[in-house]
């Protein structure tokens, strides 16, 4: 398996760098990989700048961190939660984010500027995260059983909530529905070097806590020979990365399965160490979701939102997975 884990993430560092330039030459205006080259040595000067520097490169960028920070959290709740089908809207992140951003929409909301979507997004998505962890909690004792019940039925809530809002939105509603069908469309450099710094926090503390979750999967009562409190550990990890997808979600709306598919494929090539399947995500999950949104971009018309792609594609698999679990299949 180490021999795996080197081959395929060297494979994955190559092609998430020749991506980017192959990407950047794409689109309704076809460019030629020398003036790329250039624009991205000269500056302002060099032919087509602002379409490669101002345009696409935002886009490409916001598409492979967002996947790369979803991959990464949906391995961290599948550990925490000892679920094989967690992701990282098994807690109702996704239902409290899209009803805050239908809130803004409805409300027309701008205190925050441009981001108040955004922010208000986030600001439901944290909220939902902290009602679940109190549902899921007894005595400060966390059940992960108990965790996923209390995301599913605060999830419930809060689709109605985005459901009464839709009704009351009128001819609003298509606003609504463009966020929650996902896309990177209009991505500028902020939202990328927030991400960027999310990317650089989530990526050094999952890697920290890489053995922490490695000893959680033994159980209960080996975790706690071994010297850890799985409690704590299960708080801290489901918050954090909790946090992350809450600001994936808010930047870009609901991109569905990633979180999900993204750990499964690499745990049947890289096996299931954590140390590796944390790296393995950051880069695989960035490919992939590169990968889909450029296929929308440039294949497919009218710039079709890729959190449908993702959903259509990642549909099947979590059917397979789901019939795997019930069969007593081995997915972890």
């Amino acid at each position: 398996m180490k021999k795996y884990f080197k081959l395929w993430t060297t494979i994955g560092i190559i092609l998430l760098i020749l991506s980017i330039f192959f990407y950047l030459q794409m689109g309704y205006i076809k460019i030629p990989l020398k003036e790329v080259i250039e624009s991205i040595k000269g500056g302002e000067g060099a032919p087509n700048w602002y379409i490669i520097h101002e345009v696409r490169l935002p886009r490409i960028l916001t598409s492979i961190l967002i996947g790369s920070i979803l991959s990464m959290c949906g391995l961290v709740f599948q550990g925490v939660l000892l679920n094989p089908l967690a992701d990282p809207y098994t807690l109702g992140i996704s239902s409290g984010a899209s009803f805050g951003a239908a809130l803004a929409i409805v409300l027309n909301i701008t205190i925050f500027g441009i981001f108040s979507t955004h922010i208000v997004s986030f600001i439901f998505a944290i909220l939902c995260l902290t009602v679940v962890i109190k549902m899921g909690s007894f005595e400060r004792k966390m059940n992960p059983t108990s965790i996923i019940l209390g995301g599913i039925i605060i999830g419930a809530f809060f689709s109605a909530g985005l459901s009464f809002l839709k009704y009351l939105a009128d001819e609003g509603v298509g606003s609504i529905i463009f966020w929650l069908l996902g896309s990177f469309t209009g991505k500028s450099w902020m939202e990328v070097s927030i991400l960027s710094a999310i990317w650089v926090f989530g990526f050094v503390f999952f890697c920290y806590y890489a053995e922490d979750l490695n000893i959680l999967a033994l159980g209960e009562k080996n975790a706690i020979s071994l010297g850890i409190n799985p409690s704590k550990i299960r708080r801290i990890l489901l918050v954090v990365s909790s946090i992350l997808s809450a600001v994936a979600v808010s930047t870009c709306g609901l991109i569905g399965f990633v979180g999900l598919v993204v750990p499964h494929l690499l745990r049947f090539i890289m096996g299931t160490d954590n140390k590796k399947l944390i790296i393995g995500c950051a880069i695989w999950g960035g490919v992939i979701m590169g990968a889909a949104d450029n296929v929308v971009r440039v294949v497919l018309p009218n710039d079709i939102p890729v959190g449908v792609i993702t959903s259509l594609l990642g549909a099947p698999f979590f059917a397979l997975i789901f019939r795997k679990k019930m069969g007593g299949g081995n997915l972890r």
